[in-house]
């Protein structure tokens, strides 16, 4: 698959922040995604072990959930753990397993954050800008904003807010289990974002791409 690169990896912690400024301009939020033509949905997730990262991909059709491809890369982590500069620690993996793949996706669901981000560009959103394909961000724990009391049922879902700014939505995609919050990364919004990580979630809390994203990215 071609990626759109937009800029070299090896930067400071401050550099990146500053990048992030600037790229997070070019992000697209407030697009739908057109469900009726999503056929092959990619879960993406990395794994980390004694200071190696392991990317995976796996394209499932939708809303079948049969595996179409597995593509996973490997390579030293290049960069420390900071809270909101994921996509500079996985992005050079992520790139690798990426270009390896031969289907298209229609959509990517990341393990990680999309605008629900201080900055508004978590990976799947910076990730967005190079794959130029409608991105997801799912991720697991909050990293910034507030929502109000979440009802346990599944398909219970309201705002994330921070700073006055919507910016995804705490979403519970199996009854009384935590919640994730879920965010459009590019050429996404929020209510198509939440519909398509249901659809993708008939059984578990994760949504099944990335569920087996994450499956294939440990096994390492």
């Amino acid at each position: 698959m071609e990626l759109n690169r937009r800029h070299p990896w090896e930067l400071t912690p401050v550099e990146a922040v500053a990048l992030q400024r600037e790229l997070r301009t070019e992000i697209i939020a407030d697009r739908p995604i057109n469900l009726s033509a999503v056929h092959l949905v990619a879960g993406v997730d990395v794994s980390v072990k004694h200071e190696r990262s392991r990317a995976a991909v796996v394209i499932v059709t939708y809303p079948g959930f049969l595996v179409v491809e597995i593509a996973t890369a490997e390579r030293p982590t290049p960069f420390p753990y900071i809270p909101g500069l994921l996509s500079f620690r996985e992005g050079p993996v992520l790139e690798e397993a990426f270009e390896k793949l031969k289907a298209e996706p229609d959509v990517f669901l990341f393990d990680g954050m999309g605008t629900a981000h201080p900055r508004r560009i978590g990976i799947a959103s910076h990730m967005g800008l190079w794959l130029q394909r409608p991105t997801i961000g799912v991720g697991k724990t909050r990293l910034c904003g507030t929502n109000a009391p979440l009802a346990e049922e599944k398909g219970a879902h309201v705002p994330l807010v921070d700073r006055g700014e919507t910016i995804g939505a705490v979403v519970r995609t199996r009854t009384a289990t935590h919640p994730l919050f879920i965010s459009p990364g590019h050429l996404a919004d929020i209510p198509s974002a939440v519909d398509l990580v249901m659809g993708c979630s008939p059984k578990f809390r994760l949504p099944e791409p990335i569920r087996l994203a994450h499956n294939a990215a440990g096994a390492f």
